[in-house]
């Protein structure tokens, strides 16, 4: 599978620094990868309920990149 771009993680996940952009791509995730991260942060893991697998590998690394930046996101936020 062809490995994302930068077009590509932004598309899909959305405006994000180019600092996380790069550390997604270092983590070699492909775009299904990419798509089961963004599902598990919009919450739709919850649809498969007991059925679903963790995430594991590149994907729960970008989880956790999102997951991060969304936390520093709301702290900047709260300190306005």
């Amino acid at each position: 599978m062809q490995q994302p771009t930068h077009h590509d993680i932004i598309r899909l996940l959305g405006d994000m620094n180019d600092h996380s952009i790069v550390e997604i791509l270092e983590t070699g995730a492909n775009m299904e990868q990419l798509e089961e991260a963004a599902a598990w942060l919009q919450g739709e893991n919850d649809v498969m309920g007991d059925a679903r697998l963790p995430l594991e590998g590149p994907a729960a690394r970008v989880y956790d990149i999102l997951i991060r930046d969304q936390e520093l996101a709301r702290q900047a936020e709260a300190e306005r």
